[in-house]
């Protein structure tokens, strides 16, 4: 039967805890999966995936023109679209625990300890970098609303279109998901019956959403290995002293089509 991370890192920690790692060949966020009575996606689950072996990935890029359009491109937007050559790349994303007092000498609670926790909090760190990658890249264009949030994000699904994507999945607020998503009116539904995958964080700030074609406009860039080691974590990461382990992994968001995404915002 395979060994589970935690079990391997457990295994590694008894031998020498000052020094203990173990290192994976896949991405450490695929080994922790929500179980079927909590499903929840994550921003990973968006995207498609492609293999970043040396840390670089030479690639095309596609982007609006500046100004100047013309009536007719307007018309048809992808006539003005310019493209070109871009590299991109993965870096480390790392989640962090720190080991609870004499725990070390329960190898299966220790293992569990890893499994269950430190692998949900690497994954929040993944939520928040994969997140942070969209928000913050130059060329995703802002889409301020002045209605109603449902009115401000079905206008992102409709933009993308009118440039030849399909929006198909969003980054939401939990505060708005439930609060305005949830009973309003038969609009969950609607998009069920679109297809679209909603991703639920809070790093994205409420009232606020990321809409996107992320199948077909960014690519989910992974080294293909991980690690779990004993380390030295970054100051103010824990308030006590005591062993710090981290998981990393090895990632970077592609974005290609900027134009099939939108960072949607109050006016």
């Amino acid at each position: 039967m395979t060994e589970t991370p935690g079990e391997l890192f457990a295994r590694a920690f008894l031998a020498d805890p000052a020094h203990a790692r173990a290192d994976f060949g896949f991405t450490l966020s695929d080994a922790f999966q929500p179980t079927d009575d909590r499903p929840r996606l994550t921003v990973r689950n968006l995207f498609r995936k492609q293999r970043a072996d040396s840390g670089t990935v030479r690639s095309w890029f596609e982007n609006r023109p500046g100004a100047g359009e013309t009536a007719a491109e307007r018309r048809l937007r992808e006539a003005a679209f310019r493209f070109s050559v871009a590299e991109y790349g993965v870096r480390p994303i790392t989640g962090w625990v720190q080991i609870p007092d004499d725990l070390a000498k329960e190898p299966e609670a220790l293992a569990s300890f890893v499994d269950r926790r430190l692998m949900v909090r690497l994954g929040t760190a993944e939520n928040l970098a994969l997140t942070r990658d969209l928000l913050d890249h130059p060329d995703v264009a802002p889409l301020p609303y002045a209605g109603s949030y449902t009115a401000g994000v079905l206008a992102a699904y409709e933009e993308i279109e009118q440039t030849g994507g399909t929006g198909h999945a969003m980054i939401v607020n939990p505060a708005d998901y439930y609060g305005e998503l949830v009973g309003a009116g038969s609009v969950l539904q609607d998009l069920a019956r679109e297809k679209v995958m909603i991703c639920r964080n809070r790093h994205v700030a409420p009232r606020h959403a990321v809409v996107g074609d992320f199948a077909m406009a960014a690519r989910l860039l992974e080294s293909g290995h991980s690690v779990i080691k004993v380390a030295e974590p970054p100051e103010g990461t824990f308030d006590l002293p005591g062993t710090a382990v981290c998981a990393e992994v090895y990632e970077g968001v592609a974005v290609q089509l900027p134009t099939h995404f939108f960072h949607v915002m109050p006016a």
